[in-house]
């Protein structure tokens, strides 16, 4: 089958796009507001960017909480989800008034960043702390600003979980880390395999 995607029209039950770009790693965004009130939602529009420095993204359909936040303090929290921790992320989902906290609606218990004044998940296995280097509208084929927020982010501190360490490496078996496939379907990521990059000529 082939469509254009401009005009949608692939006769599916559900649009398959965000299905064909999976999986997708889920980016657990933690925040604060000028207000003092803290934030916690899901992005699975979420990667890392870069490595020298450390760069990553999360993009929001609209100014949600989260890019609110982030715009207006320059920090964030980017929460490892782990399979043990799926159901809170998904509670944390939840679309509520602007204040309101998903910590404490998830039953999950928030700590302090230890370089940003932002909070992140005490039960995660990993965390970034983020300082935002840009915020922006991406454009379509028109040069139109979309409603997309996309906020980068550099990572300026990492914590780590130690019983995810196996020989000097982080053990996704032990890790589990979760992605979203599209439609309400999720992955678990500690199926892992290893290959070794062919040699240069």
């Amino acid at each position: 089958m082939f469509y254009t995607a401009d005009e949608n029209r692939h006769g599916l039950r559900h649009d398959p796009f965000k299905a064909i770009v999976a999986p997708r790693p889920i980016g657990w965004i933690g925040t604060r507001g000028l207000d003092g009130s803290r934030n916690l939602s899901p992005y699975s529009f979420f990667n890392a960017i870069g490595d020298s420095p450390k760069l990553v993204m999360f993009s929001s359909g609209g100014r949600k909480h989260s890019a609110r936040n982030a715009e207006e303090t320059g920090v964030f929290t980017t929460n490892f989800v782990s399979r043990h921790l799926v159901e809170k992320m998904n509670a944390s989902s939840v679309a509520v008034p602007y204040g309101v906290d998903e910590f404490e609606i998830a039953g999950l218990a928030a700590r302090q960043g230890e370089l940003v004044d932002a909070p992140y998940v005490a039960e995660a296995l990993a965390v970034l702390e983020c300082r935002v280097t840009e915020v922006r509208n991406p454009l379509d084929l028109s040069g139109k600003p979309t409603d997309d927020v996309l906020v980068f982010g550099q990572v300026v501190g990492i914590h780590i979980d130690e019983t995810i360490i196996r020989d000097g490496r982080l053990d996704m078996a032990v890790a589990r880390p979760v992605a979203r496939m599209g439609y309400m379907d999720y992955t678990e990521g500690s199926d892992v395999f290893e290959m070794i990059r062919p040699p240069r000529p």
